[in-house]
């Protein structure tokens, strides 16, 4: 029986609900934005934004899932009126609400809400005062000093929002979770040379290893930190040569600006509170919101310095994370789990999971050399994956397509599968190299090199890098053509898009997904920071359709071999073990999981 062509896989495609779960979570979380700038009833508020979380998290196709409201009144923080709302937008792709709220203020006054530091009340404030609803309309407001006499807009103010649109036309606002953590190292080296401080830890989205950090949270702890002794320290902390801009200079904290705009608080905590400060300023705000919730009902109040007594305020855990959850009773937490996805409940039952750890990564296999666009040959790349500790690589440079990369053709493939296979045999057993290639996926599915070449690999890594403005059907119909290649055993980084500089492409994720469950097609987990793609939902969504999941580092350079620190906050995100992930194995096991080599699936 012959396979489907591409037009046919499109028809079916189109056939599909168009309408995605981030989609669904972006139109409810503006139009709780809008309801607030225009002054609505906070529980409604609260329900819009409740509604916007659980369709964000939820692995459930709620486009599907509309079909039936009795579907949608089970996922969590989803009511009745919210799940007509969320049929409402599958059917039609919009809100009324929202639509009506926009024509009212106009699309920019979303914008605004995307600068540091800038929530609805503020958006409404400049509102009501200067009709000012988009970014460009501030910055002249600022300017020309129109602003200078509202409320709580002071000189310092006006200039932290004047940079703060400044840093947003740069960068949206955001960093990578690689910058912000090299900063974080950068200050904390700088901080543990001034006697006093004995520890530094980074606090926020950057220890929860959330892809991106909108600024960085720093604690800090020691003698010098106590409340009679901070003054010194306050100094030392705010003549950190990297400092662009002041923020502010306080008791116990210092705010600064960085040079390319990421805003750093460094706090100062005495050595009680430095457990009780650390759980208040990592978890997300859902997180922290029902904890706090759990402990009022045990009768305790907990904030930054302690977990107290409600009666009283006599505290009764403060030094420590793990006596805070555990007077709570509860299990202590990886800080990659605090977003408010149930964990609260489940440490509660002492049930939470363990996560991957780094060390338990077995090997890498996808990266590449000199034959391509890598700065290293084979046997440096297999030397430096011997000094991380991995037991086995595969060499997995890029097809003839790219071009721009010298990618290999059919007859540079042969060649390059016989140097590893020598490399292979030189290395006499240090490390396993695995002959490969990162196959380029076409324009119709196809796949730029020849099935018989394709067979001679143990590795074939099936990636687009090209035509990423086909549609939604198309995108999904072409990926699922690719991994229906029998020598395809991976997929490479699912959606394409690269960190703050390109959206992921059009794509039905979960088809994609489903597809490669059945076919044994693994999914990669792209641990390249600039790409950390699949995303931590996606990885959630991939264990629940049975998906076989492989983490690796895209390496181009020996030198970020075993970099994949950020890859596995993302995999610790999604809740995974190391069960869940394939390179955790060693060589034989790990191909013995894979897809099969003989074509059958």
């Amino acid at each position: 029986m012959s396979e489907p062509d591409l037009s046919e896989r499109i028809a079916t495609a189109r056939a599909a609900a168009t309408i995605d779960n981030r989609l669904i979570a972006r139109l409810l979380g503006e139009t709780a934005d809008l309801m607030e700038i225009d002054g609505a009833d906070s529980f409604r508020i609260r329900s819009y934004r409740r509604a916007s979380e659980a369709a964000e998290q939820t692995t459930v196709d709620l486009a599907d899932a509309a079909k039936e409201t009795a579907r949608l009144l089970e996922i969590p923080g989803i009511g009745k009126s919210m799940a007509a709302h969320i049929q409402r937008i599958a059917e039609t792709g919009s809100l009324e609400l929202r639509d009506e709220l926009l024509k009212k203020y106009g699309a920019g006054i979303l914008e605004l809400l995307k600068l540091p530091g800038m929530g609805p009340k503020t958006v409404a404030l400049f509102w009501d005062a200067a009709q000012i609803a988009t970014i460009d309309q501030l910055a002249e407001a600022i300017e020309a000093g129109r602003l200078a006499d509202l409320p709580r807009m002071g000189v310092k103010q006006l200039e932290k929002l004047r940079k703060g649109i400044e840093d947003y036309r740069r960068s949206a606002g955001r960093f990578r979770i690689d910058l912000a953590d090299e900063e974080a190292k950068k200050i904390s080296s700088y901080l543990m040379k001034f006697a006093g401080f004995e520890r530094v830890t980074p606090a926020g989205s950057l220890r929860r290893g959330r892809e991106t950090a909108g600024d960085l949270d720093l604690l800090v702890t020691g003698p010098a930190c106590s409340p009679e002794k901070t003054a010194a320290a306050v100094e030392y902390v705010a003549a950190y040569p990297g400092i662009q801009s002041m923020i502010a200079k306080g008791e116990n904290k210092v705010s600064f600006n960085l040079e390319q705009g990421l805003q750093v608080d460094v706090r100062l905590l005495p050595m009680a509170s430095y457990g009780a400060a650390l759980q208040y300023f990592t978890g997300s705000k859902g997180h922290n919101v029902t904890l706090r919730q759990r402990a009022l009902k045990m009768g305790y109040t907990l904030s930054e310095w302690a977990l107290a007594r409600l009666e009283n305020g006599a505290p009764v855990a403060a030094a420590t994370e793990e006596e805070i959850y555990a007077k709570l009773g509860m299990d202590w937490m990886p800080a990659e789990m605090r977003e408010n996805l149930g964990e609260v409940e489940i440490a509660a039952r002492h049930e939470l999971p363990k996560v991957v750890e780094k060390s338990d990564i077995c090997g890498d296999v996808h990266m590449h050399t000199t034959a391509s666009d890598g700065r290293n040959s084979i046997r440096e790349m297999a030397e430096a994956a011997i000094a991380v500790g991995y037991q086995y690589i595969a060499i997995t440079d890029h097809s003839k397509n790219l071009a721009m990369t010298n990618g290999l053709d059919e007859k540079r493939a042969l060649e390059h599968i016989k140097r590893i296979q020598e490399v292979d045999r030189e290395l006499e057993g240090r490390i396993r190299v695995f002959t490969g290639i990162e196959v380029d996926i076409l324009a119709d599915g196809a796949l730029d090199l020849a099935d018989e070449v394709l067979a001679q690999m143990e590795i074939v890594i099936a990636s687009v890098h090209t035509r990423f403005e086909q549609s939604r059907e198309e995108m999904t119909a072409r990926v699922i053509r690719a991994i229906e290649n029998p020598y395809v055993r991976i997929l490479g980084h699912p959606t394409g898009r690269l960190l703050l500089r390109r959206e992921p492409f059009a794509i039905d994720i979960a088809a994609v997904l489903k597809r490669g469950a059945e076919l044994g097609v693994a999914m990669e987990h792209n641990a390249s920071p600039e790409r950390l793609d699949l995303n931590d939902r996606d990885l959630r969504l991939a264990k629940e359709m049975g998906c076989t999941i492989v983490m690796s580092s895209d390496s181009h350079d020996a030198r970020n071999l075993g970099k994949m620190d950020y890859g596995v906050k993302q995999l610790r995100r999604a809740w995974l073990s190391a069960e869940d992930v394939l390179n955790t194995r060693d060589a034989e096991k790990f191909l013995s999981r894979l897809r099969k080599r003989s074509g059958n699936g």
